[in-house]
């Protein structure tokens, strides 16, 4: 038994590291890609976890099938896409860590994923499934995510929607808007950044967009928000939770840290969704904030997943203040 299997992409982000002696940028090859990010999270944390996508037949697909393995990510279901290059993904950092992307993939080897290629038995031995919405932003990879959606929701798996809005993945935001709402009813627990609030729901403040996911029957929703920590709502009500101030090198992944987190300390519980009461969320979510604190201090994302010793070090310092 599988704790979370995840669908969608991996794929190398060269992070801007500075400049060389002759003044030309620098990037650095990391391994990336949300669900990737959440299940390295996850597995660092000590579940069991398997992936499903699709990588190139190049360098970049062989590194990172060596990334998941390294990470203890079942690769029984990353495929290789036969005329499509691993996707690539440029970040570029401001001064304060904040993200700007710019992608290879026209196409990428992540939108080559087909329904016949899903490997169902990863998902109906699996207590999560996760996705999110990159996924949906192409065919055939968006066709194998609804294919995937009815094998775990015929399951009974717990599923999980983390939508990220990435434009120039999409032809236009009306496209984006659709896209990402339309998945929101197979999801039992969603998580969303404060960014994408009124993209996915219609709702620019984060509380509002919250309620709004639990009113549509999703039975927990967070709201990331940076340093002002997290909002978690499930049918009973609606709390903040707090972070602590730290270093920021690279905020690359640092929501994918707090989701792992937060279903790390979900599957602790032994609950199911419907039963997560708002004391469970607030603890999920403190748990995901101190994921988050960590990775932001590191640079790139699979790599700077935290490990469960780690996070709880951190919840204990935050316990004595």
């Amino acid at each position: 038994m599988f704790d979370v299997t995840a669908l969608g992409e991996i794929l190398i982000d060269f992070t801007f590291t500075g400049n060389s002696p002759s003044g030309n940028r620098l990037f650095e090859q990391n391994p990336g890609g949300a669900p990737a990010n959440v299940l390295a999270c996850l597995s660092r944390c000590g579940k069991k976890t398997a992936f499903l996508g699709t990588v190139g037949k190049d360098m970049h697909g062989q590194f990172l099938r060596s990334v998941l393995t390294q990470n203890g990510i079942d690769t029984a279901g990353l495929t290789e896409a036969e005329n499509a290059f691993t996707t690539l993904a440029f970040v570029a950092l401001s001064d304060t860590g904040e993200r700007s992307f710019s992608f290879a993939r026209q196409p990428g080897a992540d939108t080559c994923l087909t329904p016949e290629t899903v490997l169902a038995d990863r998902i109906r031995d699996s207590r999560i499934f996760h996705f999110g919405s990159i996924s949906l932003s192409a065919e055939p990879c968006r066709s194998a995510t609804y294919h995937a959606l009815s094998i775990a929701k015929e399951a009974g798996c717990v599923i999980t929607y983390d939508p990220n809005y990435r434009a120039s993945l999409w032809s236009d935001r009306d496209a984006a808007i659709r896209g990402m709402r339309a998945a929101l009813p197979y999801a039992d627990m969603v998580k969303i950044s404060d960014e994408e609030a009124e993209l996915i729901t219609g709702c620019s403040a984060p509380e509002d967009a919250a309620l709004s996911l639990v009113m549509k029957g999703i039975r927990v929703a967070a709201v990331t928000m940076g340093k002002d920590g997290a909002l978690v709502a499930v049918p009973d009500g609606i709390a903040h939770v707090p972070t602590v101030d730290s270093f920021v090198k690279d905020t690359t992944g640092a929501g994918d840290a707090f989701w792992g987190g937060f279903l790390h300390a979900f599957l602790e519980s032994g609950k199911s969704p419907a039963e997560v009461t708002l004391a469970d969320g607030v603890s999920f979510a403190r748990f995901g904030n101190a994921a988050a604190s960590l990775c932001i201090q590191r640079h790139g994302a699979i790599p700077a997943m935290p490990k469960r010793e780690e996070i709880e070090a951190v919840l204990a310092q935050w316990n004595h203040r």
